[in-house]
């Protein structure tokens, strides 16, 4: 194989790859699909592939249960207050407000008004902690990523996007220091 690819087989239909926030190459395959065919297509995705292993961050070291600790607790005192500001702009009400230390998400809106948020905000830009809180906040308004949607987003934050690259291109590395292997 030309990278050192971890093949996961399951009942999918189609192949992807993705580059995990330790820089590993992980290849999704349908059951039947062959070494060969899986080779080829990863020969296709080879730009792709090397574009993103260059451009990934160096790899940070895993948590300390400390520093955690540390997170959780400046998380649960700044997050809120940002989500108190940013909800009379979003013209929304919100139920309650959760702080998570989370491995997938950078936060969540539930239809009930609840709004959950991962503690690792704290380690991204005070613009990107705003753009979730916003992001989330207009769920309220549309649950769903429609163009409706991301107008309100603008209307709130009118440079999200800046925010929103950030979280694409760095924010995997951060979350990725929660992944033990």
């Amino acid at each position: 194989m030309l990278f050192d690819a971890r093949i996961i087989r399951s009942q999918r239909r189609t192949v992807a790859v993705e580059i995990t926030a330790t820089g590993r190459v992980v290849v999704r395959a349908p059951m039947g699909l062959s070494e060969q065919d899986i080779a080829a297509f990863l020969e296709y995705r080879r730009p792709w592939i090397e574009k993103h292993l260059a451009c990934r961050l160096p790899p940070l070291s895993p948590f300390t249960e400390e520093e955690l600790a540390s997170l959780l607790q400046k998380a649960r005192e700044d997050l809120p207050r940002r989500v108190a500001h940013f909800a009379p702009l979003a013209g929304v009400g919100v139920n309650r407000v959760t702080v998570r230390c989370q491995r997938t998400r950078w936060g969540s809106c539930s239809a009930k008004g609840n709004v959950n948020l991962n503690c690792l905000l704290m380690l991204c830009p005070e613009s990107v902690r705003d753009y979730v809180v916003v992001h989330e906040l207009c769920h309220r308004r549309e649950m769903n990523h429609s163009p409706r949607f991301w107008a309100e987003v603008e209307r709130v934050l009118p440079d999200y996007r800046v925010s929103r690259q950030w979280l694409k291109t760095k924010g995997r590395t951060v979350i990725g220091r929660l992944d033990r292997g």
